[in-house]
């Protein structure tokens, strides 16, 4: 009789036998079957509609989709809000649905705005793509406009999206770095697929830092269709521009803001909210005739191309305004669920690749997150309509259903519930013509991979260039293995020489003496996908103002804070006025001060300090203003914190007002003449400069102090 195992012997047998190492072995499904393309889906011809019958797609995104419950696997730090749709322009010459051609509707809308790669505790002030998605309840069903801050995506096709998130999430032996992408893995992945080159740019700038999430663009990110009442067709991508204007805030003071208030954009989006300074954006559409789909130099179809509003422009139709918070976060913020695959009629998908995946992806993954097939029954995510259909039963079924049949074609239940066509607003896919072999492979159209960097990059101010070079040396100074940072600098050489020369700089490395292909021989030629060869091509326009954030101010105040230094002894008469003034433009200001509780103010009023500069920090407001009396600024330069407050708030360039009599106070600290500094006690100035949000010019000075 054989000597039975002891405990451990069977834990350390069981771990030997489920222990792999992928060293020199051929790469198989779950069922282990060899595959020769791991990173294209089954398509009807090159640029066709991804097939149902892609066995490994199909197996490789549903693994995907359950890796994690239940927070969700990407997108899980979330904020979400209530709100109104109102349509200003009728699109109805373009589309049928409702809601976009109706200007008497007001539609109610649930928007959810997030980070990707962080877990639901991480911080809110990661460098990271933001999650734009909102849920308009119509009259015609449920459409989920499901978006980012970032117009364009890393890859091109659904296939590589586990490899990206693998990639960008901790490293699995150590699980860290937590929402960051400053690591191996990440940089390793991106180093050999040339096609996240243009991603990657709008990644390493401000957009990928914002100072608010109702200051941020939301996109579509895919090329749309639209219908109309006669089935006419046009090509559409959507648009979010706020209100407030696009802005962010400054690498080095995210990176504090994350250890101040790592709730920072969640707290500013809820009191927003809550104040009533209800944060709104206009729905803006970029509109192109079918006929004129192969009329550019880019491939429409490409989720890594955008559209340049100089080549077509983008029509405001509506504005969206967000009004009620959420009654309890996990009902409703934790549990809506979106996906692209929620249409209105009038609206229809492309053959786009990553959005084809997406379809089946989203629906796939709240089968683990919400517990079964009933999701669409959890308050917020149910229609404004009532549903009729034959789905039964099911884990947390709500819905009563009466009668005896389920199925269709019936008698028994008088034919009920009824098919719609068209003309009643049944829903019907657009009608449009394939002729194709399958193919596991993508269009030679989808190839060129820097044009649209070029642009990007270009389009910058010299500020946010500036910003760009930084983040690339940071972001590749954490990556520990230099073949890789070598294969990025080569990559970025392809985009702009100058950037590829400070980069290299920063790391150490040579710069190439000439552009150099992506991969540079550092893996074996059948390491990479056959087709990822780049194609040369020229931008589609030399520069475009709106991918500048520089280029895009609204000269608003409205909802911006401003820190008020003050002490026993403060100019009251000065606090009231901007106080009067700045509420007036919809501003809002905090007094600082030593301690909290009552001060008593030069005329002997009392000022009430809202907080302290014990308990707060300056990364935490838009501007500061010191409005003098000399035995307040007496106090405040006995206050090192107080003097590292003001110091800040110039290093990170934003505008900063004193009163004369302040003086003694600015002599100690960094501050002196410039933009955005306003010394005279002139409040107008003072509230213009913080209209304009950030001086980033005093950063080239490079002499702005730590």
């Amino acid at each position: 009789m054989a000597k039975r195992s002891s405990k451990k012997d069977l834990k350390t047998a069981d771990l030997q036998s489920y222990t792999t190492d992928a060293a020199n072995q051929f790469m198989t499904t779950d069922q282990g079957l060899k595959m020769n393309d791991d990173h294209n889906s089954l398509k009807a011809g090159d640029r066709g509609g991804t097939l149902l019958e892609d066995i490994i797609l199909r197996e490789k995104i549903t693994h995907f989709d359950h890796e994690r419950i239940p927070e969700r696997i990407v997108h899980a730090r979330g904020s979400g809000a209530h709100g109104v749709f109102r349509l200003t322009k009728s699109l109805k010459q373009y589309t049928k649905a409702a809601f976009l051609t109706d200007t008497t509707q007001e539609t109610p809308v649930f928007v959810r705005f997030s980070t990707v790669a962080g877990s639901r505790g991480s911080t809110d002030l990661a460098r990271d793509v933001r999650g734009f998605a909102v849920k308009f309840y119509t009259t015609e069903g449920n459409y989920d406009l499901v978006g980012n801050n970032i117009p364009v995506f890393f890859i091109q096709d659904a296939m590589k999206f586990p490899d990206l998130v693998h990639a960008v999430k901790p490293e699995p032996d150590n699980e860290i770095p937590q929402a960051a992408s400053a690591h191996d893995t990440f940089w390793d992945f991106i180093s050999l697929m040339p096609e996240s080159t243009h991603m990657i740019l709008w990644v390493m700038s401000d957009r990928a830092i914002p100072r608010s999430l109702r200051m941020m663009e939301g996109f579509g990110v895919h090329t749309f269709r639209l219908i109309n009442e006669k089935g006419a067709a046009c090509f559409v991508k959507f648009h979010w521009k706020p209100v407030l204007g696009v802005h962010s805030v400054a690498w080095d003071e995210a990176q504090k803001i994350s250890g101040k208030d790592s709730d920072f954009h969640r707290r500013d989006l809820w009191e927003a909210i809550e104040e009533g300074r209800f944060p709104e954006w206009d729905l803006g559409v970029q509109i192109i005739p079918e006929k004129e789909e192969h009329r550019f130099e880019f491939d429409l179809l490409d989720p890594t191309k955008l559209v340049p509003e100089e080549l077509v422009p983008v029509q405001i139709i509506g504005r969206m305004t967000l009004n009620r918070n959420p009654d309890n976060f996990f009902a409703e913020t934790e549990q809506v669920m979106f996906s692209p695959a929620h249409l209105v009629p009038g609206i229809d998908f492309s053959n786009d690749p990553l959005l084809q995946g997406r379809l089946f992806s989203y629906t796939d993954t709240q089968l683990s997150r919400l517990g079964g097939p009933n999701f669409h029954q959890i308050p917020v995510n149910r229609s404004v309509n009532t549903i009729y259909n034959n789905q039964r039963d099911g884990h947390m079924q709500m819905q009563i259903n009466k009668g005896k049949a389920a199925y269709s074609p019936n008698s028994i239940g008088g034919g009920c519930p009824f098919l719609s066509r068209e003309a009643e607003g049944g829903f019907t896919s657009y009608a449009e013509r394939i002729d194709a072999r399958k193919i596991r492979g993508r269009s030679k159209s989808f190839l060129d991979h820097f044009s649209q960097a070029i642009l990007f990059y270009n389009s910058q101010s010299a500020p946010e260039q500036q910003h760009i070079k930084d983040a690339f040396s940071f972001e590749l100074s954490r990556v520990t293995i230099p073949e890789i940072r070598q294969r990025m600098v080569n990559t970025l050489t392809n985009v702009n020489r100058e950037l590829a020369q400070y980069v290299a700089s920063r790391l150490g490395l040579p710069v190439p003496k000439k552009v150099m292909p992506v991969t540079n021989g550092a893996i074996p030629a059948d390491g990479l996908p056959k087709d990822y060869n780049p194609v040369k091509k020229n931008p589609p326009v030399k520069k475009s103002a709106a991918l500048s954030m520089a280029q895009v101010k609204s000269g608003t105040i409205a909802t911006r804070c401003i820190a008020v230094l003050a002490a026993d002894g403060t100019d009251a008469a000065m606090v009231m006025e901007l106080k009067k003034k700045a509420g007036a433009k919809g501003a809002k200001i905090k007094v600082i001060a030593p301690r909290l509780g009552a001060l008593k103010a030069s005329d002997h009023s009392i000022i009430n300090a809202d907080e302290t500069l014990f308990n707060t920090a300056s990364v935490l407001f838009d501007a500061v203003y010191i409005p003098g009396g000399a035995k307040a600024i007496e106090a405040l330069l006995a206050e090192p914190d107080a003097i590292h407050f003001v110091n800040e708030q110039f290093r990170h360039c934003k505008a900063i007002g004193a009163a004369p009599d302040a003086a003694p106070f600015i002599q100690n600290t960094f501050v002196k003449e410039g933009a955005g500094i306003s010394l005279n006690g002139n409040v107008d100035r003072f509230l213009k400069d913080l209209g304009l949000h950030r001086f980033w010019e005093r950063e080239m000075e490079r002499k702005v102090p730590a």
